[in-house]
């Protein structure tokens, strides 16, 4: 790895434990499965908490095994692997750092070594900096950000297309802040806009081989992302308050939707974005 691509671990304390946030998120599905992923394997970026962790134990429910990718959260991810297990399926948990093309094959490698296959892509992880200036943002960061956003969503692409059969799933995370953009983070929200850009794109390069690509752009969530660094502290006294609903939003308020796009509930969509944010009305 060059030293652009070594994974940033800001001061800040990002990527965050979910282990020690309070009040925690709430993750756990919310109705007993149908068996809508029956004997389908996920792998999942992110997937030790927030969002990814939500989408993980609803996978599982809905009988899909599961590969766990994280960064360097160990304690996080045996929680998400347990909950897996916990809900009778298969669980592996692989750390390291999507920004690295080699650690994506050899990631993909595994998944397919051990769990057999692979039906379901979901490129979640992310990282955010907030700044109150574009001067404040250094090269440094700029590329980091755009290194785990959207060149890690290109190189698990990659890696994982020739195991996706007709059938399969991929599954990309962008955010309200493509649509609606966010003065204190314009790295973040510059990569949200290439990973909608890079959905439908990747949609039409891959629809007629019978693999669907569509994202989900969710709004304020409580994850580990802000509270351990991805916001400043004037918008976390406020997180959420400026949607419709008035709230931050759940991970299991979001799972659902990648749930959806991911089992034949959706087989006549691709190319598409789900909007689960709170009631915030977007030109989606």
């Amino acid at each position: 790895m060059t030293d652009q691509q070594q994974p940033m671990i800001h001061e800040d304390g990002l990527p965050g434990h979910e282990s020690t946030l309070e009040p925690k998120p709430e993750w756990a599905p919310r109705y007993p499965g149908s068996g809508r992923l029956d004997g389908k394997v996920a792998l999942i970026t992110g997937a030790d908490s927030g969002i990814g962790r939500a989408v993980a134990a609803l996978y599982a429910r809905e009988g899909a095994d599961v590969a766990i990718l994280y960064l360097c959260e160990h304690d996080d991810a045996a929680k998400t692997a347990e909950i897996v297990g916990r809900e009778g399926r298969k669980a592996i948990a692989i750390a390291g750092d999507v920004g690295d093309k080699d650690f994506c094959d050899r990631a993909v490698a595994e998944v397919i070594d051990k769990l057999g296959r692979l039906d379901i892509l979901v490129n979640n992880a992310g990282e955010q900096h907030p700044d109150k200036d574009i001067t404040d943002i250094s090269e440094e960061q700029l590329r980091r950000t755009f290194q785990t956003n959207i060149f890690g969503m290109f190189f698990l692409t990659q890696a994982a297309r020739p195991h996706l059969r007709k059938g399969a799933a991929i599954v990309n995370c962008t955010s309200v802040t493509m649509y609606q953009g966010s003065k204190e983070l314009l790295d973040y929200s510059s990569t949200k806009g290439a990973i909608t850009a890079f959905t439908r794109s990747l949609s039409e390069n891959l629809v007629g081989e019978g693999v669907r690509v569509n994202a989900v752009a969710p709004g304020p969530i409580w994850t580990p992302l802000n509270p351990s660094g991805g916001a400043s502290k004037e918008k976390l006294e406020h997180f959420g308050e400026s949607t419709p609903m008035g709230r931050p939003g759940q991970p299991n308020e979001v799972a659902p939707s990648f749930l959806f796009l991911a089992c034949e509930d959706s087989s006549y969509m691709s190319g598409q974005v789900l909007h689960p944010n709170g009631g915030t009305i977007v030109n989606g």
